[in-house]
């Protein structure tokens, strides 16, 4: 697999977080939003196989010998995770060696072939990423009720665009979270933030089922930096 990087760091998103987890950064996209954030992983990365991958996390993992305890929460991510033939191996192996195993993906690619174990963190993307329409709707099949939906909102049109989502597929029955995550500006000046007061005083007026999801580890360090 070629893998952009693997480290530990704080949970950003999701309802993980807060938590310390274990990322894995897979090499590839085939999307391109206009707010991504992980440009970086496009393109390059490093050829691993799945038992160096598995023995990398392990050395992530280990905390005991300090009086802490093992992060046992593992999240592949990208790029686009499922672009890679072999990644519901890897879940499956993560899984099986006793990790919380979270996977991030676009929406577009086929989630039904990952283990049911594998916590699905799944985007629907909103008409200013610039690449809404290509959620794979056969997905919401193959959601179970730990599972979870993100929304990355930059505009109002976003924001109504959710909503409308959210209730024709009736996606509170669904999954165990609704995420509504504002856009944060990006550090060289591309695009600007969504404000996040304003996306939640949205969500209060209407008394919305979802959960305001910040970027966490962007308030922790440096928006631009990798690895975090």
């Amino acid at each position: 697999m070629f893998i952009t990087e693997i480290f530990k760091s704080i949970q950003g998103e999701s309802s993980y977080a807060g938590l310390p987890c274990i990322f894995v950064r897979l090499t590839g996209c085939n999307l391109r939003c206009k707010w991504c954030d992980t440009a970086y992983a496009f393109h390059g990365g490093t050829k691993y196989s799945l038992d160096d991958i598995l023995r990398r996390a392990a050395e992530f993992s280990g905390g005991r010998e300090n009086g802490g305890r093992d992060v046992r929460l593992v999240e592949i991510t990208g790029g686009e995770p499922l672009l890679q033939p072999e990644t519901p191996e890897l879940a499956r192996r993560l899984v099986d060696a006793g990790y919380t195993v979270l996977i991030e993906t676009s929406g577009e690619r086929d989630i039904s072939e990952l283990p049911r174990e594998v916590v699905k963190i799944v985007d629907v993307k909103c008409p200013d990423s610039g690449e809404s329409g290509k959620f794979n709707l056969a997905n919401l099949e193959a959601l179970e009720t730990k599972d979870e939906i993100k929304f990355v909102i930059a505009s109002r049109r976003d924001y109504d665009f959710a909503c409308e989502f959210m209730a024709k597929h009736r996606l509170s029955e669904r999954v165990h979270e609704i995420l509504f995550s504002p856009v944060f500006a990006d550090p060289a000046g591309a695009w600007p933030a969504m404000d996040a007061r304003e996306l939640a005083e949205w969500i209060l007026a209407e008394n919305l089922p979802v959960r305001l999801g910040l970027q966490l580890h962007k308030f922790v360090w440096d928006p631009a930096m990798h690895g975090v």
